[in-house]
């Protein structure tokens, strides 16, 4: 007898994080269930696959419920923000603005990784999960899956570090994996949205099984790029905006595709940036409140596609499931 899947898919996008998150936190609220429990295979690319590994974490006391709500992963942006992206001029200045060397220090990034990760390993996640990576020495895709065998031993941290280490913000990640040496980048370089892998592996994990999937964005770009603009710049004024155009062109390919694979079982939330920057980076006070300001505007105004979303994830639930006391 076949079952209901629901599959969750997050995008790249940096500091953006904080939008995909805060819907989350609404699903998770509204229902009273953790993330991992309300879906069957969570997959993200770059910081959604910081998301996804997070909302999967088993609670040390407690391994069957979660150790963190999507409110508290939306919370790593707000308070390690401007540490993970900070305005080091000297860096700036050796790196003569990114041009020649990475932008950011890979440190903070990897302290607070280690801070909400602790020495977990994929195979600890509470319902499977996947992220995404571009492996620079075997110069191929790596899809990093908790429920794979090779891969169930490699530590969360890592794996978050090497689909989020993003070109011309951070080093690559440079660790073992399988036994094998390897240096890996942010997957958004070939994946900003891994919803149509995401479904992919679904059918095969779920043969047969009816399958819902979500996907969340975390802001399109709304700056318009004129011709006359573009027309002047060189390699390096191509750097930023060409990835840019890049990770929109793919996302909105992939949403296109999956309302024709699927089309009312597919829903996905985006929003268009319309008060804060859609700069990856831009870890400012006010840049963080205009993200949770402009989600909240998107939960109202998709209020009744979430409305419809929550009862079918709460008529999935049985009711012994229940468990207020996770709320965050």
């Amino acid at each position: 007898m076949s079952q209901e899947r629901t599959v969750l898919s997050i995008d790249g996008g940096g500091i953006r994080g904080i939008i995909p998150a805060m819907v989350l936190h609404h699903l998770e609220t509204a229902t009273g269930h953790r993330a991992a429990d309300l879906f069957d295979l969570m997959v993200g690319t770059s910081t959604g696959g910081i998301l996804a590994l997070g909302l999967a974490q088993p609670d040390p006391q407690k391994p069957a419920k979660s150790r963190y709500g999507a409110r508290d992963l939306a919370d790593l942006y707000a308070n390690r923000g401007a540490q993970i992206f900070g305005n080091n001029l000297w860096r700036q200045f050796r790196s003569a603005l990114g041009i020649f060397d990475e932008s950011y220090s890979a440190s903070p990034l990897e302290t607070a990784l280690a801070d909400y990760f602790d020495d977990n390993v994929l195979g600890d996640c509470r319902c499977p999960t996947i992220v995404t990576a571009y492996d620079l020495e075997a110069r191929s895709t790596a899809f990093f899956k908790s429920f794979k065998p090779e891969h169930a031993q490699m530590l969360c941290k890592s794996a978050a570090r090497a689909t989020s280490a993003a070109p011309t913000f951070f080093e690559p990640a440079q660790f073992e994996v399988a036994g094998k040496s390897t240096a890996l980048i942010d997957g958004a370089v070939f994946l900003n949205s891994p919803v149509v892998s995401a479904y992919a592996e679904a059918l095969r994990l779920f043969p047969g099984d009816r399958i819902t999937v979500i996907s969340l964005g975390t802001g399109e770009l709304a700056q318009p790029i004129s011709g006359k603009q573009a027309a002047g710049w060189g390699k390096i004024g191509w750097m930023l905006p060409v990835l840019d155009c890049v990770f929109d062109g793919m996302a909105k390919a992939a949403d296109y595709q999956m309302a024709l694979f699927l089309g009312e079982r597919y829903q996905r939330f985006q929003l268009t940036l319309d008060k804060a920057s859609d700069e990856l980076d831009n870890a400012t006070p006010q840049n963080i409140a205009a993200l949770f300001e402009e989600t909240v505007q998107l939960i109202d105004r998709e209020a009744v596609r979430l409305g419809r979303l929550i009862h079918y994830l709460q008529a999935k639930q049985p009711p012994s499931a229940m468990d207020p006391a996770q709320d965050s």
